[in-house]
């Protein structure tokens, strides 16, 4: 995650993405920790592999707000807590359906978001 954040936080990516970092490091520092070095990572610079990696952060905050449920009382979670304000999955729903140009887009931006998900799991 540190990786991709990093990636987009030097791009405009046009939807008012907030960075998780600073929650993941306080839950690591929590837990005795700090946060590891980003693997390498790089997308093409393009409107469709912001959105694809958007895509993943983005269903990533969601889902993380699921998991936080069943975290254990007394343990940090700072990062799965930081979830969507009222109306902004919807929002962001919206913004990625509104920025999708055309089929190839689409090809690029799924394209961006698998190349995310397979640094997720390497880096799991």
């Amino acid at each position: 995650m540190p990786a991709v954040e990093a990636w987009l936080g030097a791009r405009d990516v046009g939807f008012p993405w907030r960075s998780r970092r600073a929650a993941l490091a306080a839950d690591l520092a929590a837990l005795g920790q700090t946060v590891p070095e980003p693997l390498p990572f790089d997308l093409p610079d393009d409107d469709a592999a912001r959105w694809g990696a958007l895509y993943v952060t983005e269903g990533s905050r969601l889902g993380g707000v699921m998991l936080a449920r069943q975290v254990g009382e007394g343990l940090p979670r700072a990062y799965l807590e930081s979830g969507f304000g009222p109306g902004e999955w919807r929002d962001f729903r919206q913004a990625l359906d509104a920025a999708a140009a055309d089929d190839a887009w689409i090809v690029r931006a799924v394209a961006a978001a698998e190349r995310v998900f397979a640094l997720y799991e390497q880096a799991a």
